[in-house]
């Protein structure tokens, strides 16, 4: 027995205060409580860091393609990229304030609403949609690595398979996956108040690498290819359906760190550090990742006689036919460029939220760390090169995952600014005491279920349409409406059922106050103490 309990207290995260009961330590830990003064780092400039270097990957490099393929001309499709992602900034900034006013993870700003115990169902959703990403975007991530790989041993594309059939890959390809993989794992050690040094770095080399790629093709391509030329195929309501669901693809791309936003947002130097910045930086951002797409894209057609839009993909293409030295080492730049970018996009949109999920889930035995080494792992033997192969099934598992999270979104904005109206009690986010404010009915809030269930039942009959089930139009266009309807009808189911029957600390007049004082009654610590950081620290090498 005294072996056992020794195994369970190794396995403990360690905790700055060791008197707490383990009872408390269910609800507790060091990376649930609010961030120290000393870890508050993030500056407006690292927000515009941030999103410069989150929106630079394949996946964003490729988004407009399909709504080019649907019909519309290059600047169509750019504008609906600056809609989509601008519609989408506003949304951002409300659900990260909590986090950067109160400096708390979404986890405990998600115990506001849905309660201490009620929260754990939509954390346990967002931990499993990080985890899912993270493969996903490994595997794409592989594919960098096998072209930066060929650039450097062309020999490499012809290494024999031993793999079976019923692997879904070959051994070149999980070669390639296998190293991307383990070159992340290092990326995941450093705490979340330091890594903004990482997102400065990658947003400069991965954005003087696009830049070099768009120039480079179109010097090849002797101009920017007739795709910017070509005038939109639809026209009147099926223009206008195709522009909105090309802006709700832009947004699907976005709930997963809308989300997030808190977790970030908790790291702000001040509140306002994360407003202005975001609001320009987030639709600026994603808009020239994807203008480089569509410029380069539509050279690739003079040059090969067919649209490339993958970046990885067009890159090959260079590989091909005896390049020079001067093309092998440019393609070598620019394809470890996209490594790096893969490597920060895992960290921001799942590495860092599934670290975070993990620890409101598991507290006692889970820090953010150690959460984000579990989702690489899950990343790893989930096999996503199977799930990235069969497409359709993948685009419709995310798109209900989408109308899962933007009625868990609609909640919580609606309960921090409309309901409570900036009103918190920190330290009633950590007990699990009747009375307290976020107890309500044993740990749970029936009004956000109700509203939660409400704004998933809207979309159900559209998101049978999506999997090929016969559904009336309608359906169909509601469910690409699908985050606007669930964030709304959440919000407004939760706004009513709130007034009919009020929570405790119901705000009269909006103000971002803390009415149990937390941060006055918080021991200080010192700067120089910094390498005890709440992230995991601790822990020795």
């Amino acid at each position: 027995m005294d072996f056992a309990k020794q195994v369970v207290k190794a396995l403990e995260v360690p905790h700055t205060d060791e008197d707490v009961s383990s009872g408390l330590q269910f609800v507790s830990s060091d990376d649930l409580l609010p961030v120290p003064i000393e870890e508050r780092t993030w500056t407006a400039f690292s927000y515009v860091a941030f999103w410069g270097s989150t929106s630079i990957n394949v996946s964003t490099w490729m988004i407009t393609s399909s709504m080019i393929v649907l019909g519309m001309s290059w600047w169509q499709a750019w504008l609906v990229i600056w809609i989509g992602y601008g519609v989408m900034t506003p949304f951002i900034v409300l659900a990260g304030r909590p986090g950067a006013v109160f400096h708390v993870t979404f986890p405990v700003v998600n115990r506001a609403s849905f309660g201490i115990f009620g929260s754990l169902w939509c954390v346990f959703n967002r931990a499993t949609m990080a985890c899912i990403w993270y493969g996903v975007q490994s595997s794409i991530g592989g594919s960098c690595v096998l072209v930066m790989l060929r650039a450097i041993w062309p020999s490499v594309n012809n290494i024999p398979n031993t793999m079976p059939l019923s692997s879904g890959t070959n051994t070149r390809d999980f070669m390639c996956f296998i190293i991307f993989w383990i070159v992340s794992l290092p990326f995941i050690w450093p705490p979340v108040h330091k890594i903004r040094h990482f997102f400065t770095f990658k947003m400069i080399i991965t954005l003087f690498a696009c830049l070099i790629f768009m120039i480079w093709c179109i010097v090849k391509a002797k101009g920017v290819g007739p795709i910017v030329k070509q005038p939109a195929t639809i026209h009147g309501s099926e223009l206008a359906w195709a522009m909105i669901s090309g802006i709700g693809v832009c947004i699907s791309n976005m709930i997963t760190l809308t989300t997030n936003a808190p977790d970030f947002g908790s790291r702000a130097k001040t509140p306002s550090a994360p407003v202005v910045s975001q609001f320009w930086s987030i639709p600026f951002s994603y808009g020239l990742i994807c203008l480089f797409g569509v410029i380069v894209s539509s050279s690739s057609q003079t040059i090969y006689g067919e649209t490339i839009w993958s970046p990885v993909d067009l890159l090959g293409k260079f590989l091909d036919d005896n390049p020079s030295n001067a093309t092998r080492f440019g393609v070598w730049f620019i394809a470890f460029s996209f490594i790096i970018a893969q490597i920060g996009t895992n960290i921001s949109a799942n590495s860092v939220s599934a670290g975070c999920d993990l620890t409101a889930l598991f507290p006692r035995f889970i820090n953010i760390r150690r959460g984000g080494y579990i989702s690489a792992i899950v990343g790893l033997v989930m096999c996503p090169w199977n799930l990235v192969s069969s497409s359709s099934r993948f685009s419709s598992y995310m798109s209900a995952y989408s109308v899962f999270l933007s009625a868990i979104a609609g909640v919580m904005v609606t309960e921090y600014w409309f309901v409570r109206k900036g009103h918190y009690n920190v330290s009633d986010l950590y007990v699990t005491r009747k009375g307290s404010w976020y107890w309500y009915n044993y740990g749970f809030n029936p009004r956000a279920y109700a509203a939660y269930v409400a704004g998933i039942a809207i979309n159900v009959v559209g998101f049978a349409g999506d999997t090929g089930t016969p559904v009336p139009i309608a359906a169909t266009q509601i469910f690409e409406l699908s985050f606007f309807t669930g964030f709304g009808v959440s919000s407004i189911v939760y706004y009513i059922l709130s007034w009919m029957f009020p929570v405790p600390g119901s705000g009269g007049v909006f103000a971002e106050i803390d009415v149990s004082g937390y941060e006055e009654k918080r021991p200080m610590t010192s700067c120089d103490e910094d390498t005890n950081s709440k992230d995991g620290s601790t822990e020795k090498a």
